[in-house]
């Protein structure tokens, strides 16, 4: 590949993620709800399931992503249930600052890598970025090892060079809430986020 080959890819994926979609939706929404640290964990998921689609891509397993559908369709529904079950959470939380801070304390790195591993892989917006667009960017045809790990890392720093500010900035402004009144209405913007999210992943095709 050539640089400018690599910078195509590094802005097309750029743009792909920036533009709000389920994925930033719940990443939004678990930084809102459960702080900077859970988020950034379920971002890590995210980007994990980015690789898996570039992996496969550059596999050639696009034909097999295909062809196997219904293990796709799956994973999607599963992760819907997963962000409807984080709504109703959300929004029956408790409202007083010492839960919020019990909640944030019980949010586990492998419970918010898998959420956000579950979204990605069940994310139509990423599935078709790396199974119909990656293609006309990258030629598959002559993409060596190197390269692969070249635009894996790019996918790496790209996704977090975008995402983190998004999760940063909810985060804070999750702590600038403390009344029992603000911090409902956080739960409940958070559960909303997150319900959004699950009928924005149901409803593509």
């Amino acid at each position: 590949m050539t640089l400018a080959g690599f910078i195509a890819y590094s802005g097309a994926l750029a743009l792909a993620a920036a533009i709000p979609g389920p994925g930033l939706t719940a990443l939004v929404a678990r930084a809102l709800g459960s702080g900077f640290r859970s988020a950034l964990y379920m971002s890590l998921g995210l980007i994990v399931g980015d690789l898996v689609y570039l992996t496969a891509v550059m596999l050639g397993l696009a034909i097999v992503a295909q062809t196997f559908g219904m293990v796709f369709l799956a994973i999607k529904w599963a992760g819907c249930a997963y962000l409807a079950w984080l709504a109703w959470s959300f929004w029956n939380s408790g409202i007083t600052a010492q839960a919020v801070e019990a909640r944030t304390a019980k949010g586990g790195f492998v419970t918010s890598f898998l959420a956000g591993l579950t979204v990605t892989l069940g994310n139509p917006k990423t599935m078709i970025f790396y199974l119909a667009i990656t293609p006309t960017i990258v030629d598959l045809r002559t993409v060596t090892i190197a390269e692969y790990g070249m635009l894996a890392l790019i996918t790496i720093v790209v996704l977090l060079v975008v995402l983190v500010p998004y999760l940063a900035l909810a985060a804070k402004a999750r702590w600038l809430l403390r009344t029992p009144r603000a911090l409902k209405a956080l739960n409940r913007t958070a559960a909303t986020f997150m319900a959004g999210a699950a009928l924005a992943i149901a409803a593509r095709h």
